[in-house]
């Protein structure tokens, strides 16, 4: 038990207590007006749960939906703000005003979604109906906004920490009971290729949600663009240099775990609490480490390059665009293509 176990206890007591209010009719959920899908987790930060929302936004896409995404927009400078990320042609905002992942998503996704940032997701669905006449919405981590309805459920969980110490908010990383992957359709392992005893895990998600469909998913890094250019580097050529890899992730050691096993040779990392607003500071003490690390080049993740002054910035910056890969694809979506149609 640590100091914050008491406040974890409390947290877990609240969370259970809403979530019988819904299961029990208390508190409605309320169609958007449109299918819905939610990809959200159990765990606060660092499931991988981002490449995924953008692997089914492209897949709904290419199937000829029209995708409209809602998210909070965590960390952007006023949250009580609706607001339009990208109208699915343009990014409309920066990451300052409509959150890191959001304005992540709005560059990987331009032609394919529209991006809205509101805490109030339901209203924003309303909003965004006679707006944008979308035939899909994603929420983006929505496994715990019950005030949505939603046609599919799907939870990401990290094979590498499943349940986030035991423990829930503020003393481990719970959001919620594991015995809630009960409501969710799928559950998918991420980062799969690195669990301890992945045959373990899927055994104690069945116990958990018996009905419950299970994928395994695994990230690899697509390319490395250059920050500031249209430049794209190989990773062949980028191993025969020196690299100070930055970043500021719910779990900073599997962005630079994942670089180590691609061959990249780090001379040097940093990590910075999750949703970082890099300043000026910053990047002068990222490069004065880089440097007398004896680094050639800077490595960071899409994220964090969406908070980066990108003219502060001497030593040449690469993003690690990163793509997720799910085993039984075909399977993967058939789950959503055939829910929603």
């Amino acid at each position: 038990m640590n100091a914050l176990s008491p406040l974890g206890w409390l947290y877990g007591v609240g969370s259970s207590f809403r979530n019988a209010l819904y299961d029990r009719g208390i508190f409605r959920s309320h169609n958007l007006g449109a299918r819905t899908i939610s990809i959200g987790n159990l765990t606060a930060g660092g499931t991988g749960k981002t490449p995924l929302v953008a692997y089914i936004a492209n897949l709904l896409s290419e199937d000829g939906e029209k995708v409209c995404i809602l998210t909070r927009g965590y960390g952007r400078e006023n949250t009580s703000d609706r607001v339009v990320v990208s109208d699915g042609e343009r990014v409309l905002v920066n990451a300052r005003t409509g959150g890191d992942e959001p304005a992540e998503l709005a560059q990987k996704l331009l032609g394919k979604a529209v991006i809205i940032a509101d805490r109030d997701r339901v209203a924003a669905a309303r909003w965004a109906v006679n707006e944008f006449r979308p035939t899909v919405f994603l929420l983006d981590d929505g496994f715990q906004h019950r005030r949505a309805a939603r046609d599919i459920d799907i939870v990401c969980i990290d094979a590498t920490d499943p349940f986030g110490g035991g423990s829930s908010l503020p003393a481990g990383r719970l959001r919620e009971r594991p015995s809630n992957l009960d409501r969710a359709d799928a559950a998918v392992l991420t980062r799969a290729d690195l669990a301890d005893d992945l045959a373990a895990l899927e055994r104690q998600v069945r116990q958990l949600a018996p009905k419950i469909e299970i994928f395994h998913a695994s990230y690899l890094t697509r390319e490395f663009n250059e920050i500031g250019s249209q430049n794209t580097i190989d990773i062949a050529e980028l191993r025969r240099s020196a690299a100070f890899a930055f970043c500021g992730l719910g779990d900073p050691k599997n962005f630079f775990a994942q670089l180590g096993r691609e061959g990249v040779r780090l001379v040097g990392r940093k990590a910075f609490p999750d949703h970082h607003a890099y300043n000026a500071d910053d990047v002068r003490g990222v490069e004065a480490s880089a440097r007398s690390a004896g680094a050639e080049v800077l490595i960071t993740t899409a994220k964090d390059a969406v908070r980066l002054d990108t003219s502060r910035l001497e030593l040449k910056c690469l993003v690690a665009e990163i793509d997720v890969r799910i085993t039984d694809d075909d399977r993967f979506r058939h789950l959503i293509v055939s829910t929603l149609a």
